[in-house]
């Protein structure tokens, strides 16, 4: 018999989680209590918040419905497990889809997670590889929840960070957001020893640490995290940017763009659709991802992507001929 008031709560509600319907009886059973005490139980439940249905009749019983809000949830060990894994495996490649708040769903979880429990979820992420596409940099899951708890406590993260030309640095920064482009993670933050905002790529930062310093936000230039990042790829020299006209709708289209490259807008009375972007990655992978894609498409800017495709088409029509391919004579 369970005499705990809390304990047999949590208890009950971790039965009631269960995608079934409960007969207090059963209930009763299982908790060691008078099926009174479990009505007095479920009432309280209801008073916290959990949304309770109960159905009269020889045949019924409880369930935990959907409500207006969610309330917080019981886990039991292999289901925290479960979700820690997939959490760990989407955020680490900046899978379009899995934005900030999955990072902060990570970042809470981890943080209750027994030590037992962590050590499963370790285990199981070395022992298994996920098949991605190979699009954007692994990041260790570690970075990006003391990031994203840094970001939520607003506390100042120190870093090692490694610049695009090799350049070693260490920053002392005020987090402010991370937003992911569907193929990587970015750091919107307030560099206290440059006195400025900087942008930072997670896949470049190593050794974050929550110096457990408070910080009052400061205020973003753009008001928009987002945006900001945009702005600042666009004053990088190796940003560029991007027009492409597809053969379809935007209906047809806009399932199949990744959210990185930008939505797209109807033209042709919308017969067809473009999309304007600012990119930084390489021409070459850029001209893969739009050929992937399955739909006619006109490249209108810049012109290395132009030429890009065109090279590229030159390419598959000459492996698909039936003569062999020409191979350059070797010097002598």
């Amino acid at each position: 018999m369970t005499t705990d008031t809390p304990a047999r709560l949590l208890t009950l509600l971790s039965l009631l989680q269960t995608p079934r319907e409960w007969p207090g009886a059963e209930l009763a059973g299982r908790l060691g209590v008078s099926r009174r005490t479990v009505r007095r139980d479920i009432d309280r439940l209801r008073e916290l918040g959990y949304p309770v249905q109960s159905t009269m009749g020889s045949e019924g019983g409880y369930r935990l419905v959907a409500g207006k809000a969610l309330p917080p949830l019981v886990l039991d060990d292999e289901e925290a497990v479960a979700i820690a894994v997939g959490l760990r495996a989407g955020a680490g490649h900046a899978v379009e889809g899995v934005d900030e708040a999955s990072v902060r769903a990570l970042a809470k979880l981890e943080q209750v997670l027994p030590s037992r429990l962590r050590r499963r979820v370790a285990t199981l992420q070395a022992a298994t590889m996920p098949l991605t596409s190979g699009d954007g940099p692994s990041i260790a899951p570690e970075t990006l929840t003391v990031m994203a708890s840094a970001v939520a406590g607003r506390e100042r993260l120190r870093f090692a960070y490694r610049a695009a030309d090799g350049t070693d640095s260490r920053r002392l920064t005020e987090p402010y957001r991370l937003v992911s482009t569907g193929r990587r993670w970015y750091l919107v933050a307030y560099d206290l020893d440059r006195e400025d905002w900087r942008t930072f790529r997670v896949d470049r930062v190593s050794e974050p640490f929550a110096t457990g310093a408070r910080f009052t936000p400061r205020e973003l230039p753009t008001g928009d995290a987002a945006e900001y990042l945009r702005r600042s790829m666009r004053r990088h020299s190796d940003s560029y940017e991007v027009s492409v006209r597809f053969a379809a709708p935007v209906d047809t289209v806009a399932p199949l763009l990744p959210g990185w490259l930008g939505s797209p807008e109807p033209v042709d009375d919308g017969a067809a659709c473009e999309v304007r972007g600012t990119l930084s990655d390489p021409v070459e992978w850029l001209a893969v991802r739009l050929v992937l894609l399955g739909v006619d498409f006109r490249v209108r800017e810049p012109a290395e992507l132009v030429a890009c495709v065109r090279e590229m088409g030159a390419r598959m029509v000459r492996a698909a001929g039936d003569d062999p391919p020409h191979r350059p004579a070797r010097a002598r």
